[in-house]
């Protein structure tokens, strides 16, 4: 079986994703320092005590997510669940490797990227490049359309299908299907950014209360297809990156959120 220095994947991890282009709401990569040497990985979307455990079953040597710890603005006192979570962490000497902004970003392996691939969007490309057209803070919200897909009802559809669970939908369920944008997780604030630049259906994974009069007030649609539901994706790829690149086995755990 294949192992590698952790140093060495975290620096191959954060060269891939671009890290020092983000100012993100936590630290970028490696969060708590565990083993010297990775053989086996875990990933899930967050770095839950279930998550863990489940690592610690499976002799994993690190834990890689999308949603880490220390948060900006959180309580940095050590203990409740951070204490049990930090404790397990530290106790089976697991790397916790965590990449927030970076990994909805990424062109190819990013949460936007991996949800259009799910969803069957066409991501429209910047003028001249193969570069994704983007909006919003930090160029989070991608830009494209849904061929095949007539209306906002068959957009709903084939969301819940593929997603496996039925998204929250505000707007006229026979409008038309233009120009989407999207942005994964909990990107319900990016929503105006979007429509600026000539969307008409807004998807995101959370939904806030303004969501619904913007989009009722704009004759535009707002889809909430859920915070995890949209974020499985672009971590399971990141994985499968790793092992192609290294030989490491990777083992992606879905672990349910109805959130």
């Amino acid at each position: 079986m294949s192992t590698i220095e952790t140093k060495d994947l975290t620096a191959w991890l954060d060269e891939l994703l671009q890290v020092h282009l983000f100012r993100d709401y936590c630290p970028i990569g490696l969060q708590v320092e565990g083993r010297p040497t990775i053989r086996r990985i875990v990933s899930g979307v967050t770095a839950s005590e279930a998550l863990l455990r489940a690592a610690i079953e499976r002799n994993a040597d690190a834990v890689l997510v999308h949603h880490g710890w220390f948060w900006r603005n959180e309580d940095a006192r050590i203990r409740g669940i951070k204490r049990t979570r930090l404790a397990l962490t530290l106790a089976h000497d697991l790397n916790l490797i965590a990449y927030h902004l970076p990994l909805d970003a990424h062109p190819v392996l990013g949460n936007n990227a991996q949800l259009a691939r799910v969803l069957g969007f066409e991501p429209e490309c910047r003028p001249g490049t193969q570069s994704p057209a983007t909006c919003g803070p930090d160029n989070l919200v991608w830009l494209g359309h849904a061929p095949g897909i007539a209306t906002l009802s068959e957009l709903q559809a084939r969301i819940a299908t593929r997603l496996g669970r039925e998204p929250l939908v505000v707007g006229d369920p026979g409008q038309p299907v233009g120009r989407i944008a999207w942005c994964t997780g909990g990107a319900q604030g990016m929503m105006q950014a979007g429509l600026d630049a000539g969307a008409t259906i807004y998807i995101t994974g959370e939904a806030s209360e303004h969501n619904t009069h913007l989009a009722r007030e704009t004759g535009t649609a707002f889809i909430g297809a859920g915070h995890h539901a949209t974020e499985r994706y672009g971590v399971e790829a990141l994985g499968q990156a790793i092992t192609e690149r290294f030989g490491i086995e990777v083992e992606f755990l879905d672990i349910d959120n109805p959130v």
